[in-house]
């Protein structure tokens, strides 16, 4: 099952609803820092769908979208009964805004909970779901100065509606990304990917030899952890719950770069002195399903022989708007990942393409359980 935000460290959503989507981060540290702080089918990205344009102009004369289909909810309840694709107007662009094309956009569990009604930030209704994807700039304004027609762009934050073909959107609700990284890798950067790297490097000084502990580690969030913690010479320690398809879940983890892979069930259980005489005790644990997991998670940390564990509260959004001032900081960390990513260090999640007028497909798909492919809409 996929989270889309992770109770940090130990404890990814420790204290925290999972439908708020939150994650709670702890460490471990010597005697002192500890914190705790959630049949597969890629997309074929020919070169025009990876953003090879031609020259690009300062902005165009007349709108490319003459047309737009979007995913609406008038209502909260099940995504399935009351999301409705619909034709929507666009704005006038005005000068500041931002036509996009929208390419793919995919669906999260927070996505999900903020049609139910559950989400801890709702919209006013009706609303376009989505919160995450990439689009292609269309068309600027005569006063924006920060984007060019051709452009590749993502949502700085949750609730712009990416679940559609098109829209005008603020300047200033959109940052760009590079146009040479794979579709999927760019749909899917600006929620578990910015969530994994900073609970990797926020909340505990790791270094090279260092090991942390998560669960749900098939997740979104999880495989981020993975990559980005094996890039740093990290070892990872991940948790998933049983299933049919362990053993195919347990190697494609692996092949991220997965140290372990074990069953909530190891953690309960002697064997783990053996793995802490192949790696460390974790200095951080990542929790992303709350309860005796979370416990468990706890018990293993290095830091627990000192009594000195913190728990702590981590979502992405939350520190979007806190950090809103400083767009070093976003822009700075999207283009360490992006290295990553063209380095072959970092990988979209596994995932399902699915066209948008099959959107009630998708939605079911993403409901159910142990499912470990995300599901995309590709506009």
């Amino acid at each position: 099952m996929e989270f889309s935000h992770r109770v940090g460290l130990l404890v990814r959503r420790f204290g925290v609803r999972r439908d708020a989507c939150r994650r709670a981060l702890v460490t471990a540290c010597p005697a002192h820092c500890l914190r705790i702080g959630s049949s597969v089918s890629r997309l074929s990205v020919t070169p025009s769908a990876r953003g090879h344009f031609p020259a690009r102009a300062r902005y165009s004369s007349a709108s490319a979208v003459s047309d737009c289909k979007a995913l609406v909810y008038r209502n909260h309840g099940d995504p399935a009964q009351v999301v409705q694709m619909e034709s929507v107007d666009l704005p006038a662009l005005g000068e500041k805004g931002v036509l996009v094309k929208m390419l793919a956009a995919p669906i999260n569990p927070s996505d999900i909970n903020m049609v139910q009604g559950t989400y801890a930030i709702l919209p006013d209704l009706p609303a376009v779901g989505g919160n995450e994807g990439v689009g292609v700039v269309q068309e600027v304004g005569s006063q924006v100065t920060s984007l060019r027609v051709g452009d590749w762009v993502i949502p700085r934050d949750a609730g712009l509606g990416t679940w559609r073909t098109a829209a005008v959107f603020s300047e200033d609700v959109l940052t760009p990304v590079p146009n040479d990284i794979p579709l999927l890798s760019a749909a899917t950067l600006g929620v578990n990917p910015c969530t994994a790297f900073r609970m990797l490097s926020d909340f505990e000084a790791l270094k090279p030899g260092d090991s942390v502990i998560q669960n749900a580690a098939n997740s979104g969030v999880g495989q981020a952890v993975i990559q980005i913690a094996a890039a740093r010479g990290v070892h990872t320690i991940n948790v998933v719950r049983d299933r049919p398809d362990l053993q195919q879940l347990s190697e494609r983890l692996q092949a991220l770069g997965a140290g372990h892979v074990i069953k909530e069930e190891a953690l309960r259980r002697p064997e783990m002195k053996e793995l802490f005489k192949k790696v460390p005790r974790p200095k951080l644990a990542l929790n992303g399903v709350g309860g005796k997991s979370a416990t468990e998670l706890l018990r293993h940390l290095h830091a627990l022989i000192f009594k000195d564990v913190k728990v702590r509260g981590f979502w992405v959004t939350q520190w979007k708007k806190d950090h809103a001032q400083d767009t070093g900081a976003l822009s700075g960390m999207l283009a360490q990942l992006c290295s990553l990513i063209r380095g072959g260090k970092l990988s979209a999640p596994a995932c399902t393409s699915v066209r948008l007028e099959d959107h009630a497909h998708a939605l079911d798909a993403a409901m159910k359980p142990y499912i470990s492919t995300k599901q995309v809409l590709v506009m």
